[in-house]
């Protein structure tokens, strides 16, 4: 195989406004997905987390929240390394 020969003048530019956009939209679907996910955790009466004190509650909905929109950032960033 042979490899690819890259031009000296020529630098990849890793952070271009339309990746980081991309990347924001991907953790802001992935916080929205945590949110929905812990409402319902904490709404439905068979997880029996309703009753927690208010600290707790918001501890558990912000690290779920948290989760998911670092998980799907992380996707996000992946997927787009990919296709280029």
């Amino acid at each position: 195989m042979r490899a690819r020969k890259r031009s000296n003048n020529k630098r990849p530019n890793i952070l271009e406004p339309c990746i980081v956009l991309a990347v924001a939209s991907h953790a802001a679907m992935g916080v929205a997905l945590g949110l929905v996910f812990a409402l319902i955790l904490t709404w439905t009466p068979f997880f029996n987390l309703g009753t927690n004190p208010k600290m707790t509650m918001a501890t558990f909905v912000g690290t779920v929240v948290l989760m998911f929109g670092i998980g799907a950032a992380l996707t996000g960033v992946l997927l787009m390394m990919e296709d280029a």
